[in-house]
Order: C-alpha cells, then structure tokens, then sequence
C-alpha cells in the first residue's frame, strides 16, 4: 500500500542504465549461445570460412591481381569483417525484443535498452572475433602491418553503426509489415555479398558501376578502411561523411517509428510468437 521511492540523481540514474544495459548485453551475448567461449568460436569459425572461401574464389578465377598491392589476406579480411559486423548488427537489432516481449514487464528495462544491449553483444562478440583472428594470424603466419589501425577500427565501428541505424529502421516497421520487413531485410542482406564492395575497390570501378554501389554506406566504409589498412591505396571515390550521415538520419527515423509503435503495441503482435 505504502511506497518509498528514494530519488536519484541525474548521475545515479545515468549509472543504473548503464548497469542495466551492461547486464542485457551479457544475456543478449549468452543468448546466442549457453558458453560464450562457444558463441566466439562460433563466429571466428564464420570469419575464417568466408575468408577462405574468398581467397579460393579468388585464386580460382584469377583476380588476385585487381586487389591491392598489399597483404592479399589482408585485403580480404579488411572486407569481411566490416561485412560480418555490419550484417550481424541489423539482424541483432531488427531481432531485439520489442514492446510485447515479456522483459519489459520487468521495470526499468524498455525497449531503448534492449536494442543498445542487442547492438553491443554483436559488437563486442565481432571486435573480439577481429583480434583472434589477427592475432593467429599475425604469430602463425606473417606480421600484420597496418597504416592506421586506430583509424581502420573506427571504420569496423561505422559499420557496426550504419547496421544498428537500418536494423532500427526495420524494427521500427516489422511490427505494422512483419513480412515485408522479412523479405526486405533477406534481400538488404544477401545484396550485402556483392554490393558492400569487399570483392573490389572503388577506385577500379568505372562510373556507370560505382553508381550502382555508392548509395551502401557498407561500401563507402570497406572502401575507406581499405585506405587506412594499406599504404598503397588512396580511396577516391568514397567518403566517411555519407555513412556517418545517412546513418545519424536513419537513426532519428527508426526512433521515432520505435517511439509511435511503441505507444501502439498491443499484446496480440507478440501472441504467435
């Protein structure tokens, strides 16, 4: 009947969300996977087969010699995994527990928190993923020489983001259209293999073809990161200002979509779940 509720300061609150977020994380990295040390090798797996599928690809059709002079590992590598991180971060959030799910009963989660714990499990999972892969490769193989690896990071962070910004946007909408948010989230993502520019870079395409590319932030942030991994190359016809844009207006979009579908949530949406 009676309730005492102890006020808080802005700083109080600030560090009881950020509590909050840092254990949905952990169940959102658990979720995937019981034993985590299993859910990273899972995903290193993952890396390393399409990184070796790649290099046969490659090798096979002769088009080792379009990539950069460089590490040509390297330069596979450089693709793959902003393309991993940046696919696994729409699915992550498109897929995070919306305003039905029985967590939000639980105050004070809501759904803000869900989607900032979906995005972080995925990116500390693919960061992790990252540095065991170049560290095994580094020690067992050759030296990994990098330009600017403070910098070609930040581009594995870009890419992280502009997957969260279109993985809200889809959130956003799978509630008033599930199936055509299935269908249009498979295609965005299987179009990644090709469009995303990992199998190429910018500067070898003629213009006809780079129009068909330049509108994927995921290609402008391979491209970029391409150019702080290696000194050989210089990208020209990409920039880090397009992601970073259109990945700031894609957030505001998805939330205020998430905000008004939010206040219409009805339980039926989560009841054939």
């Amino acid at each position: 009947m009676f309730q005492y509720q102890a006020r808080q300061s802005s700083i109080q609150s600030a560090l009881a969300i950020l509590e909050l977020i840092y254990h949905a994380t952990v169940r959102s990295v658990r979720k995937s996977h019981g034993n985590a040390v299993i859910g990273l090798l899972l995903s290193i797996v993952q890396t390393v087969i399409l990184v070796g599928v790649f290099w046969v690809m490659y090798s096979v059709l002769g088009l080792r010699g379009s990539a950069i002079r460089g590490d040509f590992m390297l330069y596979i590598m450089s693709g793959i995994f902003l393309f991993l991180t940046h696919n696994k971060a729409v699915g992550a959030v498109m897929g995070s527990e919306g305003p039905t799910s029985p967590m939000m009963h639980h105050a004070p989660m809501n759904t803000t928190i869900a989607i900032a714990s979906a995005a972080l499990g995925t990116l500390y999972i693919q960061t992790l993923a990252l540095f065991v892969v170049l560290f095994v490769y580094h020690v067992a193989f050759t030296p990994v020489d990098i330009l600017h690896p403070v910098a070609a990071y930040g581009m594995v962070l870009l890419a992280w983001f502009s997957g969260c910004a279109i993985g809200l946007v889809f959130l956003a909408i799978k509630p008033w259209a599930p199936s055509f948010v299935q269908i249009a989230s498979q295609i965005y993502l299987r179009a990644n293999m090709v469009a995303s520019g990992k199998m190429f870079v910018a500067n070898t395409l003629p213009g006809y073809m780079l129009a068909m590319f330049d509108w994927n932030p995921l290609f402008h942030c391979i491209d970029q990161a391409r150019g702080f991994v290696f000194i050989n190359y210089n990208p020209h016809f990409s920039s880090v200002t397009y992601p970073v844009v259109l990945s700031l207006s894609l957030i505001m979009v998805g939330m205020m979509g998430e905000f008004y579908t939010r206040k219409h949530a009805s339980r039926s949406w989560g009841a054939g779940r």
